[in-house]
């Protein structure tokens, strides 16, 4: 009798948690976007960066929106259909939205690509990489028919992760308020970043207040000081936040991308 009524009250836990509210049904997660882009305003902008010259391969592209709390808003494609852009990379743009809002403060934003030298064995943060594991359960949720659409099923889940080359960046309302990261995923590291640079100007998302890059007009730009074994990823970078050269083209047009504001 002990072990029926123990089964029964398993099942009946397990049906309430199926059936209580979550983030992807209206919770938290997605109150919490009223400030960020909606899943059209996200492709729009998306789409218009990726048709720019970026200095990568001209591919088709993933991008994700996180608030504050990490929790995905808006998922977006440029393609087609979602088999167009690589598939692998709707969840690293999950990645890199996580990441770029969970290292970025409201005085200070750092990009994704700002963090690749100092991930690297001996840098001041080796083992970041390894930290904020990814919920996988969220992070491939079916049905696949829906990725990339206004109903993805990464939408109020909160997937986590890290990642530490270029195509994340902080979201900074106009209140210079701290809102939540954009990741942008499907082409070279570095046309990733000059295409989510773009998204978050178009989306008037860049009132960023500070940053590592060097760069006045542009705090959290992507740094290209690597030293030696340029395209490697190895040498030293003089700033300490160093990401390495993808093309001649992506590094000449990070220097070319619109100031923030």
């Amino acid at each position: 009798m002990t072990k029926r009524i123990s089964r029964f009250t398993v099942i009946a836990i397990l049906a309430g948690l199926s059936t209580s509210p979550s983030l992807a049904q209206g919770g938290e997660g997605r109150t919490e976007c009223r400030d960020l882009p909606t899943h059209a305003q996200l492709q729009a902008a998306l789409k218009a960066a990726r048709a720019q010259p970026n200095g990568g391969f001209n591919l088709d592209m993933w991008a994700t929106v996180v608030n504050r709390d990490g929790v995905v808003c808006a998922v977006a494609f440029t393609g087609t259909e979602r088999g167009d852009q690589w598939p692998g990379s709707r969840v690293i743009s999950a990645q890199k939205a996580y990441t770029a809002n969970a290292f970025s403060l409201p005085g200070l934003a750092l990009s994704t690509a700002n963090l690749f030298t100092a991930v690297q064995p001996g840098g001041t943060l080796y083992g970041l990489q390894h930290s904020n594991p990814i919920n996988t359960l969220a992070a491939y949720k079916d049905p696949a028919t829906k990725f990339g659409q206004s109903d993805d099923p990464m939408v109020g889940e909160r997937v986590g992760g890290v990642n530490v080359f270029g195509g994340g960046l902080g979201l900074y309302n106009s209140q210079r308020r701290l809102v939540g990261g954009i990741g942008v995923s499907g082409d070279s590291s570095c046309a990733d970043h000059n295409i989510a640079w773009r998204t978050r100007h178009a989306l008037t998302l860049d009132f960023v207040p500070a940053g590592v890059s060097g760069e006045a007009d542009r705090p959290d730009n992507i740094v290209y000081d690597i030293a030696a074994g340029i395209g490697q990823g190895t040498g030293s970078s003089s700033s300490g936040w160093g990401h390495p050269r993808c093309s001649a083209a992506a590094t000449s047009i990070s220097q070319t991308l619109s100031f923030t504001r």
